[in-house]
């Protein structure tokens, strides 16, 4: 349980080329076996093997193209976006943000539940990643993808918040990218 929690740090701190793996380690803390045990040393192991990972901030304007572009504004007329009441005038440079997002159908085999993964840019730098299993067993692709992309929105939603009360201007709407591009065809304002 000792050696979850140090890569559980090690995620945290930035490690996220191990962020699926230490999760499904750590679905296993309440009652390790060896084999748990032998998974944890490989992961020190490849860890070992390669320590120079490291996060690249880069502010660039991350360039995508091929994102199909929607407006809702005729299907929800009354919808606007709620700001902060104290929130700071917008200063500097505006910022781009995109999130990626996907989901693993059943690929916790003991329970059959889904993995969600998200990622969030801003501009090109990479400040949020995210992996958990998800609460609820879902019967179809379909359902975990869209469970996947409810966490992801909700992520987005507190950084746009934390950015609006910092007075980072954002730029435009958060672009979001799914696998199957039959599941969402928008963007997530």
């Amino acid at each position: 349980m000792q050696l979850i929690g140090i890569l559980r740090w090690l995620v945290e701190l930035g490690r996220m080329d191990v962020c699926a793996e230490v999760l499904m380690m750590s679905l296993y803390n309440a009652m390790p076996r060896v084999g748990h045990f032998h998974a944890v040393l490989h992961l020190f192991g490849y860890l070992e093997t390669h320590p120079s990972r490291e996060i690249v901030m880069d502010s660039a304007y991350m360039a995508l193209t091929d994102i199909p572009q929607s407006e809702w504004h005729e299907f929800y007329p009354w919808a606007k976006e709620v700001l902060p009441p104290d929130m700071p005038e917008a200063l500097g440079r505006a910022v781009k943000i995109v999130m990626f997002v996907d989901a693993s159908h059943a690929s916790i085999l003991v329970t059959r539940q889904s993995r969600t993964g998200v990622l969030i840019h801003l501009n090109h730098a990479l400040i949020v990643w995210y992996s958990k299993k998800q609460n609820a067993v879902e019967t179809s692709s379909f359902g975990s993808e869209f469970a996947a992309l409810k966490t992801g929105v909700e992520l987005v939603e507190g950084l746009v918040y934390k950015l609006q009360i910092m007075g980072v201007p954002i730029d435009g709407h958060c672009d979001t990218l799914v696998v199957n591009p039959s599941y969402v065809k928008w963007n997530v304002h």
